[in-house]
Protein backbone atom coordinates (compact mmCIF):
# COMPACT_ATOMS: atom_id res chain seq x y z
CA UNK A 1 0.00 0.00 0.00
CA UNK A 2 1.39 3.64 -0.70
CA UNK A 3 1.50 6.27 1.95
CA UNK A 4 -1.12 8.85 1.62
CA UNK A 5 -1.99 11.90 3.01
CA UNK A 6 -6.23 10.78 3.73
CA UNK A 7 -7.12 14.37 5.50
CA UNK A 8 -5.42 18.01 6.33
CA UNK A 9 -6.81 19.93 9.29
CA UNK A 10 -5.72 23.46 11.20
CA UNK A 11 -7.09 26.27 14.00
CA UNK A 12 -6.16 29.78 13.95
CA UNK A 13 -6.41 29.14 18.10
CA UNK A 14 -5.76 26.99 20.67
CA UNK A 15 -8.19 24.22 20.52
CA UNK A 16 -7.90 20.58 21.12
CA UNK A 17 -9.67 19.56 17.31
CA UNK A 18 -8.75 21.26 14.49
CA UNK A 19 -11.13 21.42 11.41
CA UNK A 20 -10.68 19.51 8.20
CA UNK A 21 -9.64 21.49 5.12
CA UNK A 22 -9.51 21.35 1.26
CA UNK A 23 -5.59 21.79 1.79
CA UNK A 24 -3.07 23.46 3.73
CA UNK A 25 0.22 25.65 3.17
CA UNK A 26 3.05 24.58 4.95
CA UNK A 27 5.44 27.34 5.32
CA UNK A 28 9.51 26.42 5.44
CA UNK A 29 10.87 27.32 8.79
CA UNK A 30 7.29 28.28 10.29
CA UNK A 31 4.42 25.67 10.19
CA UNK A 32 1.22 25.67 8.66
CA UNK A 33 -0.25 29.10 7.29
CA UNK A 34 -3.32 30.26 9.88
CA UNK A 35 -2.46 27.45 12.23
CA UNK A 36 -2.44 28.97 15.93
CA UNK A 37 1.11 26.94 16.09
CA UNK A 38 2.63 28.59 13.53
CA UNK A 39 5.86 29.87 14.15
CA UNK A 40 10.04 29.24 15.03
CA UNK A 41 9.53 29.29 18.93
CA UNK A 42 7.26 26.79 20.80
CA UNK A 43 3.82 27.53 20.81
CA UNK A 44 1.83 25.11 22.53
CA UNK A 45 0.54 26.56 25.93
CA UNK A 46 2.51 24.37 28.49
CA UNK A 47 5.84 24.48 26.49
CA UNK A 48 5.48 28.31 26.22
CA UNK A 49 4.71 28.70 30.08
CA UNK A 50 8.30 26.79 30.96
CA UNK A 51 10.34 28.56 28.31
CA UNK A 52 8.98 30.88 25.26
CA UNK A 53 12.01 30.78 23.32
CA UNK A 54 12.24 27.20 22.70
CA UNK A 55 12.93 26.17 19.12
CA UNK A 56 9.28 25.41 17.77
CA UNK A 57 9.75 21.24 17.23
CA UNK A 58 6.09 20.60 16.94
CA UNK A 59 5.05 22.98 13.85
CA UNK A 60 2.87 20.26 12.24
CA UNK A 61 1.28 17.15 13.77
CA UNK A 62 0.34 13.86 12.05
CA UNK A 63 -1.40 10.80 12.97
CA UNK A 64 -2.19 7.61 10.60
CA UNK A 65 -5.55 6.93 10.36
CA UNK A 66 -4.82 3.56 11.34
CA UNK A 67 -5.45 4.83 15.21
CA UNK A 68 -8.39 5.83 13.95
CA UNK A 69 -9.19 2.17 13.24
CA UNK A 70 -7.85 0.83 16.55
CA UNK A 71 -9.95 3.38 18.57
CA UNK A 72 -13.01 2.86 16.40
CA UNK A 73 -12.44 -1.00 16.83
CA UNK A 74 -12.52 -0.14 20.88
CA UNK A 75 -16.03 1.86 20.94
CA UNK A 76 -14.60 5.15 20.10
CA UNK A 77 -15.62 7.30 18.15
CA UNK A 78 -12.69 9.74 16.31
CA UNK A 79 -12.33 11.61 12.82
CA UNK A 80 -9.80 13.16 11.21
CA UNK A 81 -8.73 16.30 13.44
CA UNK A 82 -10.73 15.42 16.38
CA UNK A 83 -7.44 14.80 17.83
CA UNK A 84 -5.86 17.84 17.19
CA UNK A 85 -3.63 16.63 14.17
CA UNK A 86 -3.30 18.92 11.12
CA UNK A 87 -1.80 15.50 9.06
CA UNK A 88 -3.80 12.31 8.93
CA UNK A 89 -1.93 9.69 7.15
CA UNK A 90 -2.68 6.18 5.46
CA UNK A 91 -0.06 3.31 5.03
CA UNK A 92 3.05 4.54 7.10
CA UNK A 93 4.51 3.64 10.01
CA UNK A 94 4.66 7.21 11.35
CA UNK A 95 5.72 5.82 15.01
CA UNK A 96 8.48 3.84 13.74
CA UNK A 97 10.28 6.50 11.71
CA UNK A 98 13.83 7.75 12.82
CA UNK A 99 14.48 10.97 14.40
CA UNK A 100 15.25 12.94 11.22
CA UNK A 101 13.21 10.92 8.82
CA UNK A 102 12.14 13.49 6.14
CA UNK A 103 8.59 13.15 4.87
CA UNK A 104 7.84 14.50 1.20
CA UNK A 105 3.86 15.04 0.84
CA UNK A 106 2.69 16.02 -2.57
CA UNK A 107 4.43 17.67 -5.48
CA UNK A 108 6.62 20.22 -3.03
CA UNK A 109 6.42 19.95 0.73
CA UNK A 110 9.27 18.51 3.11
CA UNK A 111 9.07 17.89 6.82
CA UNK A 112 11.24 16.01 9.17
CA UNK A 113 10.11 14.23 12.04
CA UNK A 114 11.14 15.59 15.54
CA UNK A 115 9.51 12.78 17.60
CA UNK A 116 6.38 11.86 19.41
CA UNK A 117 3.31 13.62 20.43
CA UNK A 118 3.32 13.30 24.29
CA UNK A 119 -0.47 12.35 24.92
CA UNK A 120 -2.05 14.94 27.60
CA UNK A 121 -5.31 14.68 29.41
CA UNK A 122 -7.13 16.51 26.77
CA UNK A 123 -7.51 13.37 25.08
CA UNK A 124 -9.78 12.59 27.84
CA UNK A 125 -11.85 16.09 27.84
CA UNK A 126 -12.31 15.60 24.35
CA UNK A 127 -13.97 11.97 24.69
CA UNK A 128 -13.88 9.89 28.08
CA UNK A 129 -11.53 6.89 27.74
CA UNK A 130 -9.02 7.09 25.06
CA UNK A 131 -5.97 8.37 26.55
CA UNK A 132 -5.70 4.97 27.55
CA UNK A 133 -6.28 3.58 24.28
CA UNK A 134 -3.35 5.78 22.98
CA UNK A 135 -0.72 4.17 25.57
CA UNK A 136 0.65 0.58 25.24
CA UNK A 137 3.91 -1.56 26.83
CA UNK A 138 6.57 -3.02 25.12
CA UNK A 139 8.19 -6.45 26.66
CA UNK A 140 10.73 -4.57 28.83
CA UNK A 141 7.66 -2.39 30.03
CA UNK A 142 8.83 0.72 28.22
CA UNK A 143 5.85 2.85 27.52
CA UNK A 144 4.46 3.09 23.53
CA UNK A 145 3.16 6.35 22.98
CA UNK A 146 0.82 6.24 19.62
CA UNK A 147 -0.77 9.31 19.41
CA UNK A 148 1.44 10.73 16.66
CA UNK A 149 4.31 12.27 15.63
CA UNK A 150 5.36 15.99 15.54
CA UNK A 151 7.70 17.54 12.57
CA UNK A 152 8.91 20.80 11.36
CA UNK A 153 8.81 22.14 7.89
CA UNK A 154 12.11 21.97 5.72
CA UNK A 155 10.17 22.99 2.14
CA UNK A 156 6.95 24.62 2.04
CA UNK A 157 4.32 23.51 0.01
CA UNK A 158 0.30 22.65 -0.33
CA UNK A 159 -0.68 19.83 0.45
CA UNK A 160 -4.56 18.18 0.49
CA UNK A 161 -5.52 14.48 0.78
CA UNK A 162 -4.83 12.27 -1.55
CA UNK A 163 -1.14 13.16 -1.57
CA UNK A 164 1.19 10.57 -1.45
CA UNK A 165 3.80 10.86 0.85
CA UNK A 166 7.39 9.60 0.65
CA UNK A 167 9.93 8.37 3.07
CA UNK A 168 14.20 10.10 2.98
CA UNK A 169 15.38 8.10 5.84
CA UNK A 170 18.45 10.05 7.81
CA UNK A 171 21.76 9.53 7.45
CA UNK A 172 23.65 6.76 10.52
CA UNK A 173 21.98 5.01 12.80
CA UNK A 174 18.49 4.43 13.41
CA UNK A 175 17.28 7.22 16.29
CA UNK A 176 14.19 6.25 18.24
CA UNK A 177 11.95 8.94 18.59
CA UNK A 178 11.22 10.57 21.58
CA UNK A 179 8.29 13.00 23.15
CA UNK A 180 8.79 16.61 22.21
Amino acid sequence: MNAIVTAVSSSGTHRFSKANRDRIRLLAGLGIEGDAHLGTTVKHRSRVAKDPSQPNLRQVHLIHSELFDDLQAKGFSVRAGEMGENVTTRGIDLLGRSTGARLLIGTAAVIEVTGLRNPCVQIDRFQKGPMQAVLDGDAEGNVIRKSGVMAIVIEGGEIRPGDSIRVEHPPGPYRPLECV
